[in-house]
């Protein structure tokens, strides 16, 4: 199966990146954004199937290794 992790920096944390492009973004003419966050997506396989202890393992994973969660958040999903 195939996953999807989503990390984006949590609400409360500046964004650089997110306000730069923001920016940029009204510069070309798009003035009806706000409030851009730039995040990162990590895709991965796995063989085996869905089930709560999988999910448990990679709510770790998620933790420990692909998003700092003192400053990020991250959701991902999961592809038969």
């Amino acid at each position: 199966m195939k996953v999807k992790v989503f990390v984006t920096p949590k609400a409360t944390v500046l964004d650089p990146q997110g306000a730069a492009v923001n920016q940029a973004m009204h510069s070309l003419g798009h003035t009806n954004t706000s409030n851009v966050r730039v995040g990162k997506t990590i895709t991965f396989e796995v063989n085996g199937g869905d089930s709560p202890e999988f999910r448990q393992k990679l709510d770790k994973l998620c933790e420990d290794l692909l998003s700092n969660p003192v400053i990020e958040d991250y959701a991902y999903e999961i592809e038969a």
